[in-house]
């Protein structure tokens, strides 16, 4: 008994010195995971090019792919949705994104306390002189990476245009109205306008008057210091055949169409003519993949000037200052441009066409080509917006909505538009 006592004894002391090892090494093991897991950091990334956003998902899994230790939590805002709204409320309440968008210019100095100096990042020797000149502060420093190179006007369907037999593209405003009526008579309608999207007519769409002007930097402070008026300018005045053209010729209900309507409406043939940009192109194919496309200028007189397209700087990324991982957000926007696999996606999957010297524009769309022959012959001119004063962009979308319905006559809208800028400035 007394034998059979001490095994049992020396039985459960085993046991238990098993278990403790057993136990032990399960506490080593979750210390290692937990140690493991605080390794990795995750960047919240908060962006508005809703265009790209499966893609830019598709690349961001290529990324951490070859960065086992960054995840990146992507969030898009765009299209129809207020992405500067979107932005303001993130910063609020206190879930502030590591990566995000700015314009730059007067949106710079909006957010200038929050974003950080990227002037000694290694990408930015390669980056265009156009694409420096928005996020650039008067003390020289660079607070953005420029997204992309874009363009916009009127895409317009080639082949519709052939079938209403329009051999020549129109570049004035009377050429303009000439085709409009030939697409017509043929039983095609001319125009998809999006005139429920306040960015489509008060940014993009008033954006040309203020470009056509003879220096429009110059013209936009005038109107800030008021020794410029819109109320008696003549390119707000001629800008008023564009818009009438446009609503005479347009799809039903151009004011409840929004975006995504606007831009099925052309790519499955039902319109001739979409006021938009290049970051359409992905969209437009996805639908008709054998659409044969290009870019038209938005007229609004019949000088030469008048055959340009507006060409710049859409928006550009950038970091918050605050932010925990600023080093790995640094690193996700310099693989971004160097990485074979990240100028790839810019320039096949996006469609980009890239500002920087270092990543060749190569698997280019029909649109985007077609900004790249416009901007190589020097037949653009610059977005402004970017200048106007905060808020300004959706109080002029207004008073144009309230034209398009009828409820105001165009005089009024060149009043309304001066005392928006004034109320505002």
């Amino acid at each position: 008994m007394k034998r059979v006592l001490l095994l049992c004894m020396a039985f459960i002391l085993v046991i238990s010195f098993i278990a403790g090892c057993s136990s032990k090494d399960t506490a080593s093991n979750s210390e290692g995971d937990s140690k493991s897991g605080d390794d990795v950091v995750t960047l919240n990334f908060f962006q508005f090019k809703v265009e790209i956003a499966d893609q830019l998902q598709e690349m961001i899994k290529e990324f951490e792919a070859e960065h086992p230790n960054i995840k990146v939590k992507l969030e898009t805002v765009g299209g129809g949705a207020d992405y500067g709204a979107a932005l303001k409320a993130k910063f609020a309440s206190g879930e502030e994104p590591d990566i995000f968008n700015n314009g730059g210019f007067k949106e710079l100095e909006l957010w200038k306390e929050k974003l950080a100096d990227l002037s000694e990042e290694p990408w930015v020797e390669h980056v265009l002189p156009i694409g420096k000149v928005p996020m650039t502060d008067e003390e020289g420093k660079l607070y953005g990476m420029p997204v992309n190179l874009e363009g916009y006007g009127f895409v317009y369907n080639k082949d519709l245009f052939e079938k209403a037999g329009i051999t020549e593209p129109p570049a004035t405003i009377e050429e303009l109205k000439a085709a409009s009526k030939k697409l017509k008579d043929a039983g095609i309608t001319p125009f998809s306008a999006g005139y429920g999207e306040w960015w489509v007519i008060g940014q993009h769409l008033l954006n040309i008057p203020f470009a056509q002007q003879e220096d429009p930097v110059a013209f936009i402070e005038g109107l800030y210091d008021g020794s410029e008026k819109i109320v008696g300018n003549e390119k707000f005045k001629q800008f008023k055949e564009v818009l009438d053209t446009e609503l005479k010729y347009a799809n039903d209900n151009p004011l409840t169409t929004d975006y995504n309507t606007q831009v099925t409406l052309f790519a499955s043939g039902e319109t001739a003519m979409l006021q938009q940009g290049n970051w359409t192109e992905n969209m437009i194919y996805e639908i008709n993949p054998k659409m044969n496309m290009g870019f038209l200028p938005i007229p609004i007189s019949n000088d030469e000037s008048a055959n340009s397209l507006p060409v710049g700087v859409p928006n550009n990324w950038v970091l918050n200052k605050n932010s925990e991982h600023l080093e790995e957000a640094k690193t996700f926007l310099e693989w971004m441009v160097t990485s074979e696999t990240g100028k790839r996606y810019i320039t096949e999957e996006f469609a980009f066409i890239p500002a920087f010297d270092n990543i060749e524009p190569k698997g280019l769309g029909d649109l985007g080509q077609s900004i790249l022959a416009y901007s190589k012959e020097e037949k653009t001119i610059p977005w402004t917006w970017f200048r106007w004063p905060d808020g300004a962009n959706k109080e002029f979308a207004a008073t144009i909505q309230e034209y398009a319905a009828g409820k105001i006559d165009y005089d009024t809208v060149l009043e309304r538009f001066q005392q928006t800028w004034d109320n505002l400035k």
